[in-house]
């Protein structure tokens, strides 16, 4: 009984490629709404702080998310990175994403709540 409820479901998904696709645009827009906050978090730091960036963790946290989902878009726009590989890569970017939002708060800096 329980195993046809799970295959209904995997009837109902699309194909991996058209997953794959739409994890690839997601990752596009969130790269250009993340670049987006990076410049605007810069200028506000310097206008407040009078540096645009001071390595706090928070921001290198965000550093290295950013160059994670950097390489994610190259890879895929340069090597062609679909499916298995795309899925570990974008898996990455999510943990770094959850680390640098998360972890931060542990350690106290500017950017801790």
């Amino acid at each position: 009984l329980k195993a046809k409820k799970i295959d209904n479901l995997y009837r109902k998904l699309p194909s991996l490629d058209v997953l794959d696709e739409i994890n690839h645009r997601a990752i596009i827009f969130g790269y250009m709404l993340f670049t987006l906050g990076i410049i605007t978090g810069s200028i506000w730091a310097e206008y407040t702080w009078g540096s645009y960036w001071s390595w706090d963790t928070k921001q290198t946290l965000s550093a290295v998310v950013w160059f994670i989902y950097t390489a994610f878009l190259h890879a895929r726009f340069t090597y062609g990175f679909r499916g298995r590989k795309a899925a570990y890569l974008s898996i990455g970017g999510f943990i770094s994403v959850i680390i640098a939002f998360v972890g931060v708060n542990f350690i106290r800096t500017i950017h801790s709540f």
